[in-house]
């Protein structure tokens, strides 16, 4: 077993590495708990763990049940990661979950990283960020004040809608920096101008195909064709808020599925990738709940109506995924700890 994963590329999961292509298929933008910065600390709002676990397992179990086995939750750094909430039901349901590292928007920084560390006084630098990131791939995500506990699987930032801002300049190049020197993959969500914000992370010398755009199914990325141009540069194009509509700011489900038809005529399928961002259980602010098993409901029956192929359906939801995940295992003497043994830290429910 030990000796096959380190022959193939693996992707990095809460309970460590497994080989891509056992993740199957995979919703690659969710977030299973997002909470407010500091919405922990308000009187009002209940924080517990347990309820929050048996909300997320009997949605998790859902998924398993209709044929999904992969999370990844781009939640980032400081919208309620809880790495040994995600192992335990990891361990429990016998979904994967891939974590991630990354910061933004601007506005959801901590006081820390936005207060100048150095006299003079200037912003956190690319290479401050990286590091921060860097760390919590080969060394283990942060549980502040306790230790590290699994590696993250991927870096994601998120720039400012109506305009990438300075700090966020440096998110996205510190987060391509460490995608660059770990293998794992860099996943954004574009501000206001997608193109431009693809060449910062370009520029420091990462792959086209290490990095994912999302939010390319926003109102105003389709009608400027912006997926067709970042498609055309080799890189992976997310339609990830599928289930939402026109009131949220993105297209509806129906356009969305003559977005994957015309992508794939057009010869981009291979880097087409799409999820739901999906909240399992919100804190403090209001969430879309679409429901992990929507992609499948609702839909994959839309896009089969359409006359999208079987494979097809293959290539969005397993074979993409799993190939934007994957970290070549020779990466292994990067990362602390890694345990090849991973079966046995399942302990699935009966279903």
């Amino acid at each position: 077993m030990q000796e096959n994963v380190k022959n193939a590329g693996v992707a990095l999961t809460v309970l460590g590495p497994v080989p891509a292509q056992e993740l199957g298929i995979v919703l690659i933008h969710e977030s299973l708990l997002s909470v407010y910065p500091g919405a922990q600390f308000a009187p009002e709002i209940i924080m517990d763990k347990s309820e929050i676990f048996e909300i997320l397992k009997r949605q998790l179990i859902d998924y398993r049940r209709i044929g999904g086995k992969t999370i990844v939750e781009q939640s980032g750094m400081f919208h309620g990661r809880d790495v040994e909430l995600y192992r335990t039901l990891s361990r429990t349901t016998g979904v994967h979950i891939i974590a991630s590292t990354g910061l933004g928007p601007e506005s959801m920084l901590g006081g820390y990283f936005m207060t100048p560390q150095k006299n003079p006084p200037t912003p956190w630098s690319s290479e401050q960020f990286s590091g921060l990131f860097t760390k919590e791939v080969t060394e283990g995500i942060v549980i502040p004040r306790v230790e590290r506990s699994s590696s993250a699987g991927l870096v994601t930032s998120i720039a400012t809608k109506t305009g990438i801002t300075q700090v966020e300049t440096g998110l996205f190049r510190g987060s391509a920096q460490t995608a660059l020197a770990t293998g794992v993959p860099v996943s954004v969500q574009y501000g206001s101008d997608a193109v431009s914000e693809l060449e910062i992370l370009l520029a420091e010398g990462i792959a086209p195909d290490r990095v994912v755009i999302g939010g390319l199914d926003r109102i105003e990325a389709v009608e400027n064709n912006v997926i067709l141009d970042i498609a055309e540069r080799e890189v992976y194009v997310a339609i990830d808020h599928v289930g939402w509509s026109t009131n949220d700011g993105f297209i509806n489900d129906a356009d969305r599925v003559n977005l994957i038809v015309d992508l794939f005529a057009s010869g981009h399928g291979e880097r087409v990738l799409i999820s739901s961002s999906h909240v399992g259980v919100a804190k403090g602010h209001e969430a879309k709940n679409i429901g992990f098993d929507y992609m499948f409901t609702t839909f994959v029956p839309m896009l089969r109506k359409a006359g999208v192929t079987e494979e097809q359906i293959r290539q969005l939801l397993e074979l993409n995924p799993q190939k934007v995940l994957t970290v070549d295992a020779d990466v292994e003497q990067k990362i602390s700890g890694w345990n090849y043994d991973w079966n046995h830290l399942y302990h699935p429910v009966t279903y």
